[in-house]
């Protein structure tokens, strides 16, 4: 009887997931089911770009996962049990209301993402515009298409996102006022070097920034701080951080209070041991005891390690080993102007940073590399396949907190 591993979610660490397990194990020996909701692969990395009117280069799941052995199910997930091991999901895209039908697992692998985070603010939900995701995108790229010389767009939050959001727009609408309103000071994790080109790069652009701006209100024509600024704004765009997914707070496994699943060094659930877990859905302790934040350059890795780890315990294998750590991060200031500052194992900003042009090409380069590596999910891995062992492999110590 094959084991069944079905995998939620299609995003970078979903599919890296996915496609990896299909390398690393017969296809006779498991069956893998894909779920995701929508039919293409989404480069999450550039929604600012989409907001901004570039149109991203379509690629179907379809034809990524076609011939790898990997079952693709177009389908959104309302529930998932994990005491009786099985998830429930709904037809997508069919007509009428739609059915819902049970999949049954062995081991689960959530990886549910998260969308955007309101953080409670009054009016944030009903004003605010959003780019965690492809719908969001795409409706604040309509309404920025709606807007006439000299009216205002602030971006709200001052984090990788909210700089990218902000030097995207402003570069390809320079008939707008554009505006940063940040909590802190403007990129005050980054090193001085970094901080210095940030400030270049907005001012050539005309940013304006507010900083140490805790925006407390938003209303159609504008946002409220804090400290009782009232800052214009035609269209808001809200970038202080993400939500995970709901479910998994439903269930009995181990989440935080945020709803991010605790999970050990190999991405496994502490509290069930057939569910992992990757990408922003985890709570993983990275290099000095800090969880790992919710990023990309979190959840490729994490992918690897779960997948590894997957294999490993099917074939009797030895379990990964490999770090979880942070080198760099990286910036796009518009499509001409970059930044990649260099970084300590735990994400602390070091003296060494990379700017402009270059950068620019870096960061390209980057985002080009993390979506090739999921496109084409058989190649890159030189690996060999092993029968899977019926009786997993009893682990006595597994793979703890990278260090």
């Amino acid at each position: 009887m094959q084991h069944r591993i079905v995998v939620l979610g299609a995003g970078y660490t979903g599919a890296t997931a996915a496609g990896r397990l299909a390398r690393r194990l017969h296809h006779e020996d498991v069956a893998i089911t894909l779920v995701n909701a929508e039919p293409d692969f989404v480069e999450r990395v550039r929604m600012h770009q989409v907001a901004t009117g570039q149109d991203l280069r379509p690629r179907p799941l379809g034809e990524m996962f076609a011939g790898t052995g990997v079952a693709l199910k177009l389908s959104k997930v309302t529930g998932v049990d994990v005491d009786r091991k099985t998830v429930t999901v709904v037809d997508a895209n069919g007509p009428g209301e739609p059915e819902a039908e049970e999949l049954e697992y062995d081991t689960l692998v959530y990886a549910l993402g998260s969308g955007w985070n309101d953080q409670g603010v009054p009016g944030a939900a009903e004003h605010a515009h959003q780019i965690a995701g492809r719908p969001g995108a795409l409706r604040l790229r309509e309404r920025l298409a709606r807007l006439g010389a000299g009216e205002s767009v602030v971006v709200v939050g001052g984090g990788l996102t909210g700089l990218e959001a902000a030097t995207e727009i402003a570069e390809a609408r320079p008939d707008l006022d554009v505006a940063l309103a940040a909590r802190g000071e403007l990129g005050d994790w980054l090193s001085p070097k970094g901080r210095r080109h940030l400030r270049k790069v907005f001012g050539k652009l005309g940013i304006a920034v507010h900083e140490n701006a805790l925006v407390t209100g938003v209303e159609a024509d504008r946002v409220t701080t804090a400290g009782g600024e009232t800052i214009p704004a035609a269209v808001t765009v809200w970038t202080t951080g993400f939500a995970v997914h709901p479910i998994a707070k439903a269930t009995t496994l181990d989440v935080t209070d945020t709803g991010r699943i605790v999970v050990d060094g190999t991405m496994r659930s502490v509290s069930h041991p057939d569910v992992y877990a990757i990408g922003d859905a985890a709570l993983a302790m990275g290099p000095g005891d800090k969880p790992l934040r919710m990023s990309c350059a979190s959840g490729t890795p994490m992918a690897w390690q779960a997948a590894d780890a997957i294999a490993a315990r099917l074939t009797g294998g030895k379990l990964p080993n490999a770090p979880l750590r942070y080198f760099n991060q990286c910036v796009s200031l518009g499509r001409r102007e970059g930044l990649i500052q260099y970084v300590t194992a735990d994400d602390r900003a070091v003296r060494a940073a990379l700017t402009g042009r270059l950068a620019a090409v870096y960061k390209e380069l980057v985002c080009k590399g993390a979506a090739w590596g999921v496109a084409h999910p058989m190649l890159g891995l030189p690996t060999r396949r092993r029968h899977v062992v019926r009786q997993p492999a009893r682990v006595d110590s597994p793979l703890g907190t990278a260090a």
